[in-house]
């Protein structure tokens, strides 16, 4: 049985790339991640990308709930 991953990895808003790229480049400084743009993500722990990944998701989470007050 094959597996259809056509719906994964793909950018849903083209117009986000860039903030959440630089979200990403934020968020990576903040954990101690510096130059995290050209780095090799594969010489990384699943911790420290799971880390700036996390952050990310509470970032834009927090923002969120700020615009609904």
């Amino acid at each position: 049985m094959s597996s259809n991953n056509s719906g994964r990895n793909r950018t849903l808003v083209p117009e986000a790339k860039q903030g959440l790229s630089r979200l990403k480049t934020e968020v990576a400084s903040e954990v101690g991640l510096s130059d995290y743009e050209n780095q090799d993500k594969g010489n990384l722990s699943s911790r420290q990308n799971g880390s700036v990944g996390g952050y990310m998701v509470k970032h834009m989470i927090e923002s969120y709930e700020q615009g609904l007050k």
